[in-house]
C-alpha cells in the first residue's frame, strides 16, 4: 500500500518502521527488510517503509548531478514485490528536515502509525541535524516502549559492500547483468511512450549509457520482448508501443 503523508485514517493499528531513501531497494536495503518484516511478524504489525518525497538532496538545493535508481512508484512496487506492506512518503522540506527526532518518533512514527518496533542500519540518522543515531534512539526506545534493532551493513556473497553508490557505477559502465545482482532484480526504466518514444522520463531517473539494451516492456498488462536504445537521455523501443510503459532491463 502506498500512502501520502501520515494521515491517520489510513494508518496502520501497528506498526514495524524502517526510514529512508531506499533508492533502488537494492540488495543491502532487501537484508534490512527481511528484518523489518521478521519483527512485524512477531509483534503482529504491518510492516511499514517510511521514505521521502522530494528527495532530501533535492529539497536542500544540492540536486545538480543526481541520479536516483527508482522513481516513488517504482520503489512502491520493489517494496511491495519483497512483502512490505506498506510505503508512507513523507514530504521533504524545511519544516520537516529541522522537526527533532524524537518529536518525529513520538508525534509521527507512534501517535501516527502506531510504532511498535523500529529497524535501522548501521550508519542511520534522523531527526534535525541526523541527532537521531542507534545511540540516541535506545534511551527513547525504553521510555516510549518500542522494540528497537540495529542491522549491519550488508556484503553480496559476504565480500562486495552493496550500496545505491556502487549500484550507480555499475550502471554507468552499463554492466546490468552485474546490476541486477546487486539490485536482487532487473533495473526498470518508467515512462510513457509514443510509437516506441519513451517520454516522461524523470529528470533525475538514472540511465545506462547510450547504446542498445535487450528488454522486455510491460504496456497495458501485456509484457513482450524488445530492444531499447538510449543515445543521452533520449530512449526509443524497437516495438511500436504507445502508452504508459516499463522496462525491465
Amino acid at each position: 500500500m502506498l500512502q501520502y503523508g501520515f494521515d491517520t485514517t489510513a494508518a496502520p493499528r501497528r506498526s514495524v518502521v524502517t526510514i529512508g531513501s531506499f533508492d533502488g531497494v537494492h540488495q543491502g536495503h532487501r537484508a534490512l527488510l527481511e528484518h523489518l518484516k521478521a519483527m512485524a511478524r512477531r509483534l503482529d504489525a504491518e510492516s511499514v517503509v517510511v521514505t521521502f518525497d522530494p528527495h532530501p538532496r533535492i529539497a536542500m538545493g544540492r540536486a545538480e548531478g543526481m541520479q536516483l535508481l527508482t522513481t516513488i512508484e517504482e520503489r512502491a512496487r520493489l517494496l511491495k514485490d519483497v512483502g512490505i506492506d506498506r510505503m508512507v512518503v513523507a514530504h521533504f522540506d524545511e519544516k520537516f528536515r529541522s522537526q527533532p527526532y524524537e518529536s518525529f518518533v513520538r508525534d509521527m512514527l507512534i501517535e501516527r502509525l502506531g510504532m511498535v518496533g523500529m529497524i535501522v542500519g548501521y550508519n542511520h540518522r534522523l531527526g534535525r541535524g541526523s541527532e537521531g543515531n542507534f545511540d540516541k534512539l535506545q534511551p527513547l526506545a525504553v521510555e516510549c516502549g518500542f522494540e528497537l534493532e540495529c542491522v549491519a551493513q550488508h556484503r553480496e556473497d559476504g565480500e562486495e559492500k552493496v550500496s545505491s553508490t556502487v549500484v550507480r557505477n555499475v550502471i554507468a559502465e552499463g554492466d546490468m547483468e552485474r546490476a541486477a545482482r546487486l539490485l536482487g532484480a532487473r533495473y526498470m526504466l518508467s515512462g510513457v511512450a509514443h510509437e516506441g518514444a519513451i517520454a516522461a522520463i524523470d529528470e533525475y531517473k538514472m540511465l545506462p549509457p547510450s547504446g542498445e539494451y535487450r528488454c522486455s516492456v510491460e504496456c497495458e498488462g501485456v509484457t513482450i520482448p524488445a530492444i531499447l536504445k538510449i543515445a543521452d537521455r533520449t530512449a526509443t523501443l524497437s516495438a511500436n508501443i504507445s502508452g504508459r510503459v516499463v522496462v525491465i532491463f
